[in-house]
């Protein structure tokens, strides 16, 4: 692989738009870190990930940084430290990654047996920026680890990887949109948590093809049929069924790459909630299902992603906003975080089919993904599928797991085969 000489500059960038939220609000018990997983057939040589990370991060405008403090606003500065450590996992998932102790790079790689885990601070990059880098590290450790891969693929990047770093927000958004959202408080899952750090992680695993008959059948997506699922198990493990105030309200990140033809690494997403107001007793799946579908799809066009980003963007720009110090908006930001966060019972996010260079498929198993908890969500959902296998985890701070039974269990009674596993947090 060549070697960048563009490494020993130092260069800056801004913060797009939506990362300029996450060093605002992130803490230890709100990371907002997120996991992607590749597993694959034999188990991780500790030094050749570390030689394949070492390779491959300069490539990696967007990850080979560290962040600093400004005047107005965080921004991006080339990280000139060796590549971070690699290690074996100790710990629990998603934890806070504190730059001074991680050569100041906002990424971690660490290995299970036969897993490789990336974990990103959310300011670097979206999921799909995430994959991007995971894909591109585990194709450099295949070609170490079996050298005779490098005649089939040679020794660089894959030609479908992108390493376009552009504002991808900036560059799309739409002057004076107005407000493109409206909010009202949701339920919140609260109960007995978990010892402080610990997180709760269930897998799923199930066929892809299974999922798409069941779909097929209904008429709607694979992910319009886990969003619902997922609100009816809410509805009848914590509303128990019954009449409530406050509708559940499932937040839906969408990749925004394909509706406006972008391939930066960097964030480029918008959420959509789909939103289920129990104004009676008893709905069925069916009722569930048919009323999370119609809030999805006003949402989910071309046209309303742009307003809900384009506002954000416009407020950023504002000239009287921008020139007010980071102290003050830091508060501000906090406020309007919190506040928002009223409005969101839980988040469930499709990371995607991942697609695989052929050569490299056979020593690959499986991928999984999973999202930290936030304020006012003490359980999270998250889709990833690679062949015909679906893996559907959550993750939690809630001791009570009874949502995630009843979410599987319905998979199961609408003729699904589904395979549980845990980190055994449930059990200490």
């Amino acid at each position: 692989m060549k070697e960048r000489t563009k490494r020993k500059e130092i260069r800056w960038a801004k913060l797009d738009n939506t990362a300029n939220l996450f060093p605002v609000i992130a803490t230890e018990s709100m990371t907002n870190v997120y996991r992607i997983s590749v597993t694959l057939t034999e188990e991780i040589d500790k030094e050749l990930l570390q030689e394949a990370l070492v390779r491959i991060l300069p490539w990696f405008d967007s990850m080979n940084v560290r962040m600093r403090t400004g005047v107005f606003w965080y921004y991006f500065e080339t990280n000139r430290k060796g590549a971070p450590l690699v290690t074996e996992e100790n710990d629990y998932p998603c934890r806070y990654i504190e730059p001074h102790t991680n050569r100041n790079y906002l990424f971690r790689v660490t290995y299970y047996k036969c897993r490789i885990n990336l974990e990103v601070f959310h300011v670097l990059a979206d999921g799909m920026g995430g994959v991007t880098f995971l894909k591109e590290l585990t194709y450099q450790y295949l070609r170490l680890k079996y050298p005779s891969l490098c005649k089939v693929t040679g020794d660089e990047l894959s030609d479908t990887t992108s390493l376009n770093t552009e504002d991808s927000y900036l560059k799309n958004y739409k002057k004076s949109q107005p407000r493109g959202y409206k909010s009202e408080p949701a339920v919140h899952i609260k109960g007995e948590k978990l010892r402080t750090g610990a997180l709760g992680v269930i897998h799923g695993y199930m066929s892809v093809e299974q999922l798409r008959q069941v779909s097929r059948e209904r008429g709607i997506s694979i992910n319009e049929y886990l969003a619902s699922v997922y609100t009816y198990s809410i509805y009848k493990e914590y509303l128990h069924g019954a009449v409530s105030k406050k509708p559940v309200v499932t937040c839906i990140p969408v990749n925004l790459r394909p509706y406006f033809e972008s391939l930066t690494t960097r964030n480029f997403f918008a959420m959509v909630s789909a939103v289920f107001h129990p104004e009676k007793e008893e709905y069925t799946l069916e009722e569930v299902t048919e009323i999370v579908v119609k809030s999805l799809r006003e949402q989910i066009n071309k046209e309303h992603l742009e307003k809900l980003f384009s506002y954000n963007v416009s407020n950023q720009k504002n000239l009287v906003l921008r020139a007010v110090p980071l102290l003050i908006k830091k508060i501000a930001m906090r406020w309007v975080y919190y506040s928002s966060a009223k409005a969101t019972t839980t988040t469930m996010t499709n990371i995607g089919a991942m697609q695989v260079d052929e050569p490299y498929q056979p020593y690959i198993r499986r991928f999984c993904a999973m999202l930290s908890v936030s304020a006012g969500q003490n359980v999270k959902g998250t889709i990833c599928s690679y062949k015909d296998e679906l893996v559907f985890t959550f993750s939690s701070i809630l001791r009570d797991a009874s949502i995630q039974r009843r979410f599987f269990k319905t998979l199961v009674q609408d003729g699904i085969d589904v395979t549980i596993e845990s980190n055994g947090v449930y059990y200490e």
